[in-house]
């Protein structure tokens, strides 16, 4: 299988990751829409500590409506976001899938926080869909 790998918008920051995906999906809770300004955000999950990442990140922290807190590291000068860090799930790291190189290694296989999609957000039917954040 192809590496995972992929930039910010602006070139300054790149990451490699040395581990295949754990899982892959869509999450369309609140904060993951006002991330992406879009109805969703993609993420591929990874094992903690694979992703290896050139440049330096600047980070947010957030306390998410699950009580877990989400640390999100992005680019200090085009503001892109590469992954994301999650208290509830330590063992993963959350690559954003628009910041990779092949978009076609995304493979997602459930929608996350489907309770609170956007009617006009539709998502594969074949996909399954969790009204909240399943157990991982």
């Amino acid at each position: 299988m192809e590496r995972l790998t992929g930039e910010c918008l602006c070139g300054s920051i790149s990451y490699e990751c040395t581990e295949h995906a754990v899982m892959a999906g869509h999450c369309q809770c609140t904060d993951c829409q006002k991330i992406s300004g879009a109805g969703h955000i993609s993420n591929i999950a990874v094992p903690k500590g694979s992703l290896k990442i050139k440049g330096q990140l600047s980070f947010h922290e957030k306390t998410a409506e699950s009580g877990n807190v989400v640390r999100r590291g992005f680019c200090p000068s085009c503001g892109c976001h590469i992954y994301a860090e999650n208290s509830g799930m330590p063992q993963f790291e959350f690559i954003r899938v628009g910041s990779l190189h092949n978009l076609e290694l995304f493979k997602p296989e459930m929608v996350v926080y489907s309770s609170r999609g956007a009617s006009w957000d539709h998502m594969d039917p074949a996909l399954p869909k969790f009204e909240m954040m399943p157990e991982m």
